[in-house]
């Protein structure tokens, strides 16, 4: 089976305590959790500082899982939830794969730290995962909501620490079963 993740620097692996953009190693990064305890091939296509496309790009014909995780850096970039929520609905709309084969994940909600100064923005991710929600069940795509998973964060508020992916790639697991 082929996944292909499509997300930030959370699915990047991102380690805030790293200098110019470096990476948890792989045995603490989600997604290669995720390969490793299913046998899977998973292409990691997060990136650092994404916000969601306004168009999707072509993903690759043999995907059988496209698992997308997006909206934290809309919010952070002052986007409202219902904003971010529409432009999530614009990309997924061009996603040219059948729906069944999309997973749409809400991302954690953030915590005050270092980039969330304000509960509004801690509140603000909080809807966004409803949103996202109720888009995933009016296009007819899988969804998961991760704000019961209990994902640790860094100093920053934002990014999983490595005990988060290795907690985020637990409740992944759960879910898939």
């Amino acid at each position: 089976m082929k996944a292909v993740c499509f997300g930030d620097s959370n699915t990047f692996g991102y380690d805030p305590c790293s200098w110019l953009g470096g990476r948890y190693d792989a045995d603490s990064r989600w997604t290669d959790i995720l390969a490793v305890e299913t046998g899977w091939t998973v292409c990691n296509m997060g990136q650092n500082g994404r916000e969601i496309p306004a168009t999707a790009p072509g993903f690759p014909a043999d995907t059988d899982l496209l698992i997308v995780m997006l909206g934290t850096n809309d919010l952070l970039q002052g986007r409202s939830p219902g904003q971010a929520a529409g432009q999530l609905k614009r990309f997924l709309s061009g996603i040219s794969m059948d729906r069944s084969k999309i997973l749409l994940i809400a991302p954690p909600p953030v915590a005050l730290g270092e980039w969330v100064p304000s509960q509004q923005l801690i509140d603000d991710s909080h809807t966004f995962a409803k949103c996202c929600q109720a888009l995933a069940e009016q296009m007819g795509i899988r969804f998961v909501d991760t704000g019961k998973w209990n994902i640790s964060l860094a100093y920053d508020g934002v990014h999983f620490t490595e005990q988060g992916h290795k907690a985020f790639a637990a409740g992944l697991l759960e879910e898939l079963k």
